[in-house]
């Protein structure tokens, strides 16, 4: 029986080379490392720089890991935190969690000490991965947790590890800045709560794996999403939840064994993970991996690789369009082009279908939804839009009080029920409780987003329900920067809220009153540069605002929505 009724809009839209639902593998993710080793052997997964890991040696390095993590008391089901940027490692590492049947966390490696904190002790994890740059961080945050929650075991990989032995030819070179970091290998902490081992030390001990037992519907992964009130909160996915947007993500955008994608959206991002790192195994095609966004380097990738499909964020392709060498980039080889987080303003996507003849086909999806339960079709993609529901998905717009559906072109809250929605916030049950309700007789996710859809069943975002900020595809929560603030010794009271910005969209403002001995000898500088060393760089706000008090409702809480609609007001003065 079908997830979704013959009436919604959206299916007379539909196209007839697409099943209106999927029929999925009834295995784990690992098995789909294991296939495509066996099929690719000698393909490569992943280019990073110029070297490459085939299918066959990401299989095998895998399956070493995973030996490791069982040999330092890693059982089914157990979580394991995945700290760092993008390179070949994050996936070997992310499919070695799987093979040893335990539980992927992944971390925001912009997090601090101060964050990081919280990624030990809510999902009880015992052993991490990290890279070397961020070893510090991890050492500084298990000294400040519990000595009963800590960290018992630190692998540390070096991003030299995967790249090139000798020079890298001088079109897939990063940049000077970009280089210095990536070479960068400080010694390892000496952590008296936990022990850090190199990555090539653990490769080498060749350790065989027990067998893998995960299934289906076995937790596979718990990424972290924040929300109006406290600390971030991990989202249960399972094997199942993730495989439909593998397997669907394919299907809808053409990929086969001989795409090649540029990865440079972030690999601990659910988009990142799912296009960069879950479906290229799944269809064996090859990423040519970026650690961070440049846009010199991503024209030279594109250019050298023939690059054919590529979901980004849109300020990186108006990024792109502002080399001064663009004239010099190839990009002649791309047929695909996705994305979201952003709207993609109409100049720029005009200028994509009059230069290169690309249509811009965006996306919606949160990290509850494993990332798209909406999508535009590649063929004839709608701009500014969400897009239509995507396989097996039925979604609807109903008044946030009533819950009673809405007619098209009414705004309300986006729900969604489908086969990618997760299972609930993790040791949260009140918040799961309120993430979902009962609606003509099946159980659907409020995503807490505004929006209205469309006769042809397209869905457009107004507003959010829930506080939030989006600077460039990153999500800002403001509560969490408010908690961060507070433990700054010149903060009485902070208020965040989103400013707007030229390139980025929106920014992060942070309205503060100060203490009163630090008035007079604080300045906004001084709260950005602290902020900077105790959060995640997105987060840092940009700008700050002292005033003398915060607006608060008889209740005693802030009233963040009068200094938001006061904000906007100014921006249009």
């Amino acid at each position: 029986m079908s997830n979704v009724p013959a009436d919604r809009p959206h299916l007379k839209n539909w196209p007839k080379r697409l099943p209106r639902e999927l029929v999925l593998p009834e295995t784990s993710l690992w098995v789909n490392m294991d296939v495509a080793a066996r099929r690719y052997p000698n393909k490569p997964l992943y280019v990073f720089f110029g070297r490459e890991l085939t299918f066959s040696q990401a299989h095998a390095q895998a399956e070493a890991i995973a030996g490791w993590l069982q040999s330092v008391g890693v059982k089914a089901g157990d979580r394991v935190l995945l700290y760092m940027q993008n390179c070949p490692q994050y996936a070997v590492a992310y499919y070695a969690i799987l093979r040893a049947n335990a539980v992927v966390v992944p971390v925001n490696p912009m997090n601090r000490a101060d964050e990081f904190t919280h990624y030990i002790t809510d999902p009880q994890a015992k052993v991490a991965i990290c890279s070397v740059d961020l070893a510090a961080q991890v050492a500084a945050a298990n000294a400040e947790v519990p000595a009963a929650e800590r960290l018992e075991q630190v692998l540390v990989t070096r991003y030299t590890d995967a790249m090139p032995e000798g020079a890298i030819a001088a079109d897939l070179a990063p940049p000077p800045a970009m280089d210095t970091w990536l070479r960068n290998d400080p010694p390892l902490p000496v952590d008296v709560n936990a022990n850090y081992l190199r990555w090539t030390d653990v490769l080498a001990m060749r350790l065989v794996p027990g067998p893998h037992t995960a299934r289906a519907d076995d937790m596979a992964l718990l990424p972290y999403t924040s929300g109006t009130t406290g600390n971030p909160k991990g989202c249960i996915h399972t094997h199942r939840t993730l495989m439909c947007n593998v397997v669907g993500g394919g299907v809808w955008g053409y990929v086969g064994a001989d795409t090649v994608s540029l990865g440079v959206v972030p690999m601990f991002h659910i988009t990142g993970m799912m296009y960069g790192l879950l479906s290229p195994v799944f269809y064996g095609s090859t990423v040519v991996l970026m650690p961070r966004w440049d846009r010199e380097l991503a024209g030279r990738l594109i250019s050298r690789y023939r690059v054919s499909h590529w979901t980004c964020i849109p300020t990186m392709i108006i990024d792109l369009f502002g080399s001064p060498n663009y004239a010099q980039f190839d990009l002649t080889s791309l047929r695909y082009l996705s994305g979201g987080g952003a709207a993609m303003p109409y100049a720029v996507a005009a200028r994509l279908r009059d230069e290169f003849g690309l249509l811009f086909a965006e996306g919606y999806g949160l990290t509850e939804t494993a990332a798209p339960s909406h999508a535009n079709l590649p063929e004839c993609p709608k701009l500014q839009c969400l897009g239509m529901p995507i396989f097996g998905v039925d979604s609807r717009v109903v008044d946030p009080i009533t819950l009673k559906e809405l007619p098209s072109g009414e705004v309300g809250e986006i729900i969604t029920c489908g086969p990618m929605v997760f299972k609930g916030y993790w040791r949260h049950p009140e918040a799961t409780a309120a993430a979902f309700i009962e609606f003509e007789g099946k159980t659907f996710f409020r995503t807490g987003d505004l929006g209205t859809m469309d006769e042809d069943g397209y869905f457009f975002l107004t507003d959010r329900l829930k506080r939030m900020i989006n600077a460039s595809g990153f999500k800002v929560w403001p509560a969490e920067v408010e908690l961060l603030l507070y433990k700054h010794p010149a903060v009485q009271e902070a208020c965040i809220i989103a400013a707007r910005d030229a390139y980025r969209g929106e920014t992060v403002k942070a309205v503060v009153v100060l203490r009163t001995e630090a008035k007079g000898q604080t300045t906004p500088e001084d709260i950005t540069a602290w902020a900077r060393d105790h959060m995640a760089a997105y987060k840092v706000p940009k700008i700050v605002e002292f005033v003398d008090t915060l607006p608060k409702s008889g209740a005693g809480k802030v009233m963040w929505r009068q200094l938001q609609d006061q904000e906007i007001a100014n921006a249009k003065a």
